[in-house]
């Protein structure tokens, strides 16, 4: 019985087509896969070109330099000078600064604000 479903299965499936099979472009008898053939795909190996690369040789000082590292700026800076504080240093600095009242910014709540004549409320209208 197993065996005689199995096989109606695989002849169905002869003359039932899936729906990309019987339209779109692949169902065209002129269709042409999109995955090239390994032997189509690299004809040769980059390592071994068939032309030899031509190379201008002039005065080092004509010639372009392609290195990277000889145009780069943001690597082409003074190095940053770090100090490293020990907890004497700290002690010292604390002791040296004083802070006065005059320091800081005022608070802005200590200044009266005055309202618009037309603003009494939050100006808004009852």
């Amino acid at each position: 019985m197993a065996s005689g479903a199995k096989s109606l299965i695989q002849n169905l499936r002869r003359y039932i087509k899936m729906p990309w099979e019987f339209t779109g472009p692949a169902s065209h008898p002129e269709y042409m896969d999109a995955v090239p053939k390994a032997t189509e795909y690299r004809i040769f190996s980059p390592a071994t070109p068939k032309e030899k690369a031509i190379v201008p040789t002039s005065l080092p000082e004509t010639v372009f330099d392609i290195k990277y590292f000889a145009r780069d700026q943001r690597r082409n800076r003074p190095p940053i000078k770090r100090t490293f504080l020990k907890k004497a240093d700290i002690e010292n600095m604390r002791k040296e600064k004083v802070f006065a009242v005059d320091d800081f910014p005022k608070p802005y709540l200590t200044a009266k604000v005055e309202e618009h004549e037309n603003a009494i409320g939050g100006g808004y209208q009852k």
